[in-house]
Order: structure tokens, then C-alpha cells, then sequence
């Protein structure tokens, strides 16, 4: 499977030793003391207490060190931990098998079952949840399951962004679009609680909706529901290969900022430069996961 990058990774086994070592509010937490009982050396030590920071895990006073923002008793597990249950590893493995080109072709349950080494019981619900998520379909005849036309390669995760390009901004300017007081403050809310230690903690699924909504939610204002459905078609298509993104979550706190800021746009009736603001978040975020350079 997909593996964290090092920052995200440290910063996660930090997260669960402060848990474990039951840190209350304000405690002190140096960078020997994490290098030390983790094992590792203080450069990445410090580069994932800097990414707590930044997520409002970790406070950073000057001249004195880091302290921890809320107590550790808080601080859910990570699901990048290692701690995940059968079925929600053997999801993140298929995903991640399919993303990756190891896994083509339609597949029966007993296959799922051997492949994964899951129970026909935790198969049956790993299988109803990707369907129930338009991940795969039964096959017709209801022999076997295939997957979805879902986003398997850069040049396709590539399209979608410049698809999304066209018409995410777009739909700012429709002559309907009408801000959602209480659509807004829900997602106001959803993207602090990110910069508040979320962006760490919620689950990949968790984590991925929060953001596809807060962008299906800006485009349903527009009133226009074509625009709607492309949307909403568009975060299907792409939801598997964002799971593999996500294990990387070290550039998450600035999209989150952006996104507060898009809304500050859109509340303030700037709605131009709100799309103009929105196709270059896009197209940031497209450089970023694709690896496909912006062309200005």
C-alpha cells in the first residue's frame, strides 16, 4: 500500500506516543524527547512537530519550544497508524491495488476474500461499501463485481482537474449563484476544524468528503444542477485516487486556508475574483497530485 511521506508519518507516531504518554493541555514537548523514544533523528522530528504546529496540534512559543494545543486524551488515533481494522485496510488496499494497476479486470467475492484475507462476512461489507460509494457495480447477471470508469492515471487525474477548472469557477458567475448562510457556516466550521488538528486525525473517507462537499456546496449555490451533477460525478470518478493522495497530508493546512479564504471572497460579493481565486486553487492543487507542471 500507499505509505505517508516521513512528515506526515513521524507526525502521526508523535500524535499516538503523546496520547499514550497521556500529555495534558500545555505540556512541553521537546524535540529530544520525541527523537529520543521514537528513534529518530531531530530534523524530521522537528519538520513534524512544525506540520502539528500548523494543524493547531502543537503551539510554538518562541525561545522555549513546543506545547501541546489540547490534551492528548482528544486526539483520536490516526488511521494512517496502522490501527485500522481488516476491512478498512483491505478497502484502502483495494483502492490502492486499482490506483495503482495491479488490480484489473471484473472479480468474484471469493476472490476479494483470498486476495485480502478477509472472512465472506467482512468482504460482503467491504463490497456493499464501494458500491454504496459508486466504486464498483455487480457485473451484469449479478455474476462478479467490476469496477467504475474511475481515475486510475495522471493524465486522467490531470483532465479532471481542467475539467473542474471550467466549470467550478464558472459556476461562481451564474446569474443565480446565492450564498448559503448556513451551507457556509457548516463548511467555515468543517475547514477550521481541519487547521484544529482535523487534517491529522479524520479517516481518508472522512477527510475526502469534508473537501469534495465544500466544493459540490459552493456549485450548488449557483442554482444551476447541470453544473451540480458534473460536479458530483467528477468526486466520484476521483475519489480512489485522492485516498492515495491523502496519505501525504503535509500540504493539507494550505488548501484549508485557501478555502477559508474562497468563502471570505464569496461572503464579500467579489464573485470574479472568487472564481479567478477558485481556477487557481485548481490548478495548484492539479501541479501538486499530478506532477504535471503548470503552464501559465
Amino acid at each position: 500500500m500507499s505509505r505517508p511521506n516521513l512528515t506526515t508519518s513521524i507526525a502521526t507516531r508523535l500524535v499516538d506516543l503523546m496520547r499514550r504518554s497521556g500529555l495534558k493541555e500545555g505540556a512541553h514537548v521537546t524535540e529530544q524527547w520525541a527523537a529520543d523514544t521514537l528513534q529518530v533523528s531531530r530534523t524530521p522530528i522537528r519538520k513534524a512537530m512544525l506540520f502539528l504546529t500548523e494543524v493547531g496540534i502543537l503551539t510554538k512559543i518562541p525561545n522555549r519550544g513546543f506545547f501541546l494545543a489540547r490534551d492528548a486524551g482528544t486526539l483520536t488515533r490516526p488511521d494512517l497508524a496502522g490501527g485500522e481494522d481488516a476491512e478498512q485496510t483491505a478497502y484502502f488496499e483495494i483502492a490502492d491495488d486499482y490506483v495503482g494497476g495491479r488490480f484489473t479486470g471484473s472479480f468474484t467475492t471469493a476472490d476479494i476474500s483470498r486476495r485480502y484475507r478477509l472472512t465472506p462476512r467482512q468482504t460482503q461489507r467491504v463490497l456493499h461499501r464501494m458500491e454504496g460509494e459508486d466504486l464498483v457495480r455487480r457485473r451484469a447477471g449479478g455474476r462478479g463485481w467490476e469496477f467504475h470508469q474511475l481515475l486510475a492515471t495522471p493524465e486522467a487525474h490531470d483532465q479532471n482537474y481542467r475539467f473542474r477548472m471550467i466549470v467550478e469557477p464558472a459556476a461562481l458567475l451564474e446569474p443565480g449563484f446565492t450564498v448559503d448562510p448556513a451551507a457556509f457556516a457548516q463548511h467555515r466550521r468543517q475547514q477550521e476544524a481541519l487547521l484544529r488538528g482535523d487534517i491529522l486525525l479524520l479517516p481518508r473517507a472522512e477527510l475526502f468528503q469534508v473537501n469534495a462537499s465544500f466544493h459540490e456546496m459552493l456549485v450548488g449555490c449557483s442554482g444551476n444542477p447541470f453544473l451540480l451533477d458534473a460536479v458530483r460525478r467528477q468526486n466520484r470518478l476521483r475519489r480512489l485516487i485522492e485516498y492515495r493522495h491523502q496519505v501525504d497530508r503535509s500540504r493539507l493546512a494550505g488548501q484549508a486556508r485557501e478555502h477559508l479564504g474562497l468563502l471570505d471572497l464569496v461572503e464579500s460579493g467579489d464573485l470574479e475574483e472568487a472564481a479567478a481565486f477558485l481556477r487557481e486553487h485548481l490548478d495548484k492543487v492539479r501541479a501538486i497530485k499530478t506532477g504535471i507542471d503548470r503552464k501559465d
